[in-house]
């Protein structure tokens, strides 16, 4: 018997994460061909309200970025993020949603740990891992957003 633990997510925690009337990405890129980006555009393929959570840009595919997640509008608990970031930048990504009242998380594929998922139970978050948004909710890698502002 393989002490590798088995990959399950609560289907109820999925539901309760896209029951959420809006989103940002922490770690959407400029970049296409990187996963923030295309965690970016599934959201907007799917008509979600959605920000992308970058320091470096002003827009990335026409939506307004914010520095952090602490520059999200007022009320943060509305709000389920996605996070393409490697495990020690998703550790300060938890402290950072925890603080702003945040409380769904999707770790995509990448960005979780062990340290990261223990630190997560230790402030609350309830968290989505080892599942991709992309294959939940479907992405077409040739849809191109119109260009848009923030819907947040």
């Amino acid at each position: 018997m393989s002490s590798k633990k088995k990959s399950s997510v609560d289907p109820k925690q999925v539901v309760a994460f896209l029951a959420h009337p809006r989103y940002a990405v922490v770690g959407a890129s400029q970049d296409r061909t990187k996963y923030g980006n295309k965690c970016l555009r599934c959201y907007l393929q799917h008509d979600r309200a959605v920000t992308p959570v970058n320091p470096k840009a002003m827009a990335i595919e026409g939506v307004a970025c914010v520095a952090s997640l602490s520059q999200l509008p007022e009320p943060r608990s509305e709000v389920a993020v996605s996070v393409v970031t490697p495990p020690h930048v998703t550790m300060r990504v938890m402290d950072d949603a925890a603080q702003a009242g945040i409380k769904y998380l999707w770790l995509q594929p990448g960005s979780e740990s062990s340290a990261v998922l223990d630190r997560a139970k230790q402030l609350g978050l309830t968290v989505i891992s080892r599942q991709c948004v992309l294959t939940v909710l479907g992405f077409d890698p040739l849809y191109f957003p119109p260009s848009q502002n923030s819907k947040l």
